[in-house]
């Protein structure tokens, strides 16, 4: 599961993960981005001629078949079928992407209240990252869109939830995203992440909301012993 995820660091930190030859690829200046929600616009990173290309779309899958918006959720896709599902398989196949990130949220309920809880996760020193994802363009509905590829949680992430969004490691971004790689092979790749580097804290239930979209407070840890009036 991944619902929520931040995009804070500069692009100048960020764009060193990847191969981008454009001077607007690599000199952007997007402004931070604290709490990204599903239908919003973000960039994502391809393939062509052997070079990483930069791409703007909505996160969440429009198949380039669908003649309709998809109504069910479409901003995750399962790792374990993405390459056989109906929605995902066409993009599984030929428009894998990484997702550019340096956070993500996750929620628990609150044995307090029964509130949602929200944690801030990132990889040690909040260094940025790739989720492994998914692309399409669909031409009927003008519309280019993303999604980000989940799997079953491992340590440390398990003990917040069931599933985790697939941070792949960089030595594979150039296998992921060429499209020459047969699906098996692809999907084999997803093995190589850093989900087992995560670590995480509480911050504030202000992020529960897509609406608010703040700045550092928004990843700023909180006392649980205050937070829940202790």
């Amino acid at each position: 599961m991944c619902g929520r995820y931040t995009r804070y660091l500069s692009w100048s930190e960020i764009h060193r993960l990847y191969r981008l030859t454009t001077d607007w690829e690599r000199q952007r200046n997007d402004a931070p981005a604290y709490n990204i929600a599903p239908t919003e616009d973000v960039v994502f990173v391809t393939s062509e001629d052997g070079n990483h290309k930069l791409r703007e779309g909505r996160w969440w899958l429009v198949p380039w078949w669908a003649k309709e918006m998809p109504k069910g959720s479409m901003f995750n896709a399962r790792s374990e079928t993405a390459d056989t599902s109906g929605a995902f398989k066409d993009a599984f196949k030929s428009k894998r992407c990484l997702i550019p990130a340096d956070g993500f949220y996750e929620w628990t309920q609150s044995p307090a209240d029964k509130g949602r809880d929200p944690w801030y996760i990132f990889l040690p020193d909040h260094r940025p990252f790739s989720f492994a994802g998914l692309w399409a363009h669909n031409d009927k509905l003008g519309i280019t869109s993303c999604t980000i590829l989940t799997a079953p949680a491992q340590d440390p992430m398990v003990s917040l939830h069931d599933r985790q969004p697939v941070i792949l490691a960089p030595e594979v971004y150039d296998a992921w995203l060429d499209p020459r790689t047969p699906g098996g092979e692809a999907k084999a790749l997803l093995s190589h992440d850093l989900d087992g580097q995560l670590q995480f804290y509480r911050v504030d239930r202000q992020v529960n909301s897509s609406k608010n979209k703040g700045g550092d407070e928004m990843i700023t840890p909180i006392d649980m012993r205050t937070a829940y009036g202790i």
